[in-house]
């Protein structure tokens, strides 16, 4: 990809369906089949792209300690509750600023766009604070990997003199 257009933006409070992980990426598409069938059942329709939070990463921890959630904004007002048993639930997420950068192509590139967001943020007024999300605004089940178009963002605040 190569010189990612990154900005700071402000991200809205928001109301998600979500679901707890621990372990490998590869179980991502069935984490996703898991809270959309758990929502389906709970009447909640997506609102907005899922997003993906990553607690750890590779390397820092063994693959079956990866620490991640899956989330879904849901139009409904709905009471907060959860996790369940089974890892779902529904929260409140905060708003705020975060830096991002919009990836396109496949999943295995999308460490090229951390390196840049991160080295832009380390060089400009933000400081990160919190963990990295993923917006996925396409479906790779229905979209060819090299089309695939998600936003790689860092909640950041201004860095104290």
């Amino acid at each position: 990809m190569g010189a990612a257009e990154i900005k700071v933006k402000k991200v809205e409070p928001m109301t998600v369906a979500f679901v707890v992980m621990k372990g490998s990426y590869s179980l991502i598409p069935s984490a996703f089949t898991r809270l959309y069938g758990w929502m389906g059942k709970k009447g909640y329709a997506p609102s907005g792209p899922p997003v993906g939070v990553y607690f750890n990463a590779p390397g820092q921890v063994p693959e079956e300690e990866l620490s991640w959630e899956l989330r879904s904004p849901i139009a409904k007002q709905v009471n907060p509750g959860g996790p369940d048993a089974q890892g779902l639930g529904v929260k409140r997420v905060s708003g705020g600023q975060v830096a991002a950068a919009m990836h396109k192509g496949t999943f295995d590139k999308l460490g090229q766009t951390y390196g840049e967001l991160t080295d832009w943020i380390m060089a400009s007024y933000w400081e990160i604070s919190g963990p990295p999300e993923e917006v996925y605004y396409s479906d790779p089940t229905q979209t060819p990997q090299e089309q695939l178009l998600t936003e790689v963002r860092f909640p950041v605040r201004r860095k104290l003199k």
